[in-house]
């Protein structure tokens, strides 16, 4: 399934994130960036070594990710040139959960940004042991990300003034399942109409 916002294409596909060739994908992580279970276990087997290790120089360089912020490392041996660390919150009925969830989608798509990339994937961050239910992070994620893409507040790399416009043609949500697919495509219908 996909849409265009302008220009740029939004796709929602299911399938396993670690086998897509685009510039960047998305881990779930946490604040350590201690990539054990879940998407991010199979991200850092399948990437090799090198995944966690610039994992932990960037958490010795700067500290602990915070909850609704993004980290870049390389993708190691994954089709991937990168992987975007995303924190997303564990859930509890809040909405503040939501705002963090929707800055961690912002913080990604805005790091991939800074970082010139054209194609990023997302998995649905949260809702493994983070507990976050699937309808509400389809609803909270793609919002986030149409927004970013309407009218992202992003200045070029280069730090000129003269941003606004997203450097992304391709963003993708990469779902595990077909359950997780149907509820990001109805929803996506829903905020599409």
């Amino acid at each position: 399934m996909k849409i265009q916002i302008n220009q740029i294409t939004l796709e929602l596909i299911q399938g396993d994130i670690t086998e897509l060739d685009v510039d960047a994908i998305v881990n779930a992580a946490n604040e350590r960036l201690a990539h054990g279970g879940g998407v991010a276990g199979v991200i850092s087997r399948r990437g090799g070594p090198t995944i966690q290790r610039e994992s932990d120089a960037w958490v010795r360089q700067h500290g602990r990710a915070a909850t609704g912020s993004a980290a870049i490392t390389s993708g190691g041996n994954l089709k991937a040139h990168h992987v975007i660390h995303a924190v997303g919150p564990v859930y509890d009925h809040t909405l503040h959960s939501a705002e963090l969830l929707a800055s961690a989608v912002r913080s990604a798509l805005e790091l991939a940004d800074d970082s010139g990339l054209k194609s990023i994937a997302l998995p649905a961050i949260s809702t493994g042991i983070f507990g976050y239910p699937m309808e509400e992070a389809a609803q909270v994620m793609l919002a986030a990300a149409v927004a970013y893409l309407s009218s992202p507040p992003f200045i070029p790399p280069n730090g000129g003034d003269e941003g606004g416009e997203t450097g992304l043609e391709h963003v993708i949500f990469c779902l595990y399942g077909q359950r997780a697919f149907d509820v990001f495509a109805n929803e996506l219908t829903a905020q599409a109409t």
